[in-house]
């Protein structure tokens, strides 16, 4: 498996990737694709990553800023992340993570926040901390990774690009 970075020729499999990954996800929009999309038209996709295996992509990350209402800055959402459904539970996403994460550390910012299950996320060192919230999702999956001490405090929002259907 190889993970890079996303290419041009690359956006139709992320697309569709992303669209297969989240069809049966009990909590979804369904709109998972066309987030990444508009991320990628808004030019805010700071670090977008394929896994591609024998040339044929089967997983993608997307991590862009996001605000935070105590004017915080240098933090960044991860999502979302997508794997091929036929391609589940064999490390790929967790290869994803991992190197997403890595190369946000790199950049030297201060933490990365996502929205997801706490039993997948905490594996990374996610956790639930109180004093960042995000409005209409409970708290259990707001999760959080500072890269050090973690000073932020209010609500976190995701970029306007997170409430694209189409």
């Amino acid at each position: 498996m190889i993970i890079r970075n996303e290419t041009e020729s690359d956006i139709q499999a992320i697309f569709n990737i992303t669209k297969k990954s989240f069809e049966t996800a009990p909590i979804s929009g369904h709109t998972e694709q066309f987030i990444v999309n508009a991320l990628r038209t808004a030019n805010v996709l700071t670090i977008s990553l394929v896994a591609e295996i024998d040339d044929k992509i089967v997983g993608h990350v997307a991590i862009s800023p996001v605000d935070i209402s105590d004017g915080s800055q240098n933090w960044y959402g991860l999502g979302p992340i997508s794997v091929l459904p036929e391609y589940q539970k064999q490390g790929i996403g967790k290869a994803l993570m991992h190197e997403g994460l890595a190369r946000l550390q790199t950049l030297g910012v201060k933490g990365c926040i996502l929205v997801g299950d706490p039993d997948y996320y905490e594996r990374f060192g996610f956790r639930s901390l109180l004093e960042l919230t995000h409005e209409g999702v409970p708290q259990k999956n707001v999760l959080t990774l500072p890269f050090g001490e973690n000073k932020a405090k209010g609500v976190v929002s995701f970029h306007t690009s997170f409430s694209a259907t189409e």
